[in-house]
């Protein structure tokens, strides 16, 4: 009896980081986004962790961090549009981890494959955003 071999997909993805005072270029990992083409798949996802941005900066403005993270998760779940404003998800994916200097950053693009986009984000999200593991 053949095993089964599920497909593998390659995708990319930036950690979402929030930096509450930017001149300090500290930052506490609060989201992740992921693009997988093959499937066109792009979504985001956010965990804003209050208590760690405030021991990093007790001044941060964590409303306007939270209100920043959803607006990326929303950008991601928005309909691709026509040529004239996108050229689809990886034009997105592109405009949403582009480099900026604000009080949510992307970082670099990185890469990984998968067999299932919704759960590598899932793995992402507690690897790379959740609590430090002992």
């Amino acid at each position: 009896m053949a095993a089964v071999t599920r497909p593998r997909f390659a995708f990319q993805y930036a950690v979402l980081r929030a930096v509450p005072r930017v001149d300090r270029g500290e930052f506490v990992n609060v989201g992740v986004i992921i693009y997988c083409q093959q499937v066109q798949f792009l979504r985001a996802a956010v965990a804003i962790d209050q208590v760690r941005l405030r021991a990093l900066a007790p001044d941060a403005d964590v409303e306007a961090i939270q209100t920043a993270a959803e607006a990326i998760v929303a950008a991601c779940r928005e309909d691709v549009g026509s040529a004239r404003e996108n050229d689809g998800l990886a034009t997105r994916f592109g405009m949403l981890t582009a480099p900026r200097s604000t009080m949510l950053q992307p970082s670099p693009i990185h890469a990984g494959m998968t067999h299932h986009p919704e759960r590598a984000l899932a793995d992402l999200m507690g690897r790379l955003v959740g609590p430090p593991r002992s």
